[in-house]
């Protein structure tokens, strides 16, 4: 399929929101609480009249913050976001594979008017990413019994962490629009 089609069969930002079982209101809650910055970029976006084809999942903790972050984006430069879930995607997120073999979300696929890819960004701001990887340090490998119960640990760690740090906002804030204004 192309982008277009990609594009056009995803979830409007209502639908997606609809069908989330997890992470609605923890999203909602950083969209409500975020104000974005004032930037000069934005207009520059809304002149490109750019639309984002979002893959998520309402389970990703990354996709919480950070799909509330894209819709304050999106708000401000007048883009149009949909969504297209990443587990019946897979051909999709195939293409955008984290590293080449991982299928991290969210990824951001900001496309033009032509529905020509312009710019890719996802799953994490650099601040974002440093964070998961001080907090995961300390987990044993993954064939020790406790494995499984420290990671979940750390899992919440993340969560709670999104939540309630504004400096990550703003991280992945600064880090989407450093993407998408090259």
């Amino acid at each position: 399929m192309s982008l277009k089609e990609y594009f056009e069969n995803a979830l409007s930002v209502e639908d997606y929101k609809a069908q989330m079982k997890v992470n609605k209101e923890e999203m909602q809650q950083i969209y409500e609480q975020f104000d974005a910055p004032e930037d000069d970029r934005l207009n520059d976006l809304k002149d490109r009249h750019l639309r984002v084809l979002a893959i998520s999942e309402d389970w990703c903790g990354d996709a919480m913050m950070n799909n509330a972050i894209l819709l304050r984006i999106a708000e401000q430069a007048n883009m149009e976001v949909r969504f297209a879930l990443r587990d019946s995607n897979l051909d999709l997120i195939d293409q955008y594979l984290t590293n080449g073999t991982s299928r991290s979300i969210p990824i951001y696929v900001f496309i033009d008017e032509n529905f020509d890819e312009v710019a890719v960004w996802g799953p994490r701001a650099e601040e974002v990413q440093a964070f998961i990887t001080d907090s995961r340090k300390d987990l044993p490998a993954k064939d020790d019994p406790t494995f499984e119960e420290k990671s979940k640990a750390k899992h919440k760690l993340a969560h709670d962490a999104f939540l309630s740090t504004p400096a990550f906002w703003k991280g992945v804030y600064t880090s989407i629009l450093n993407k998408v204004t090259k």
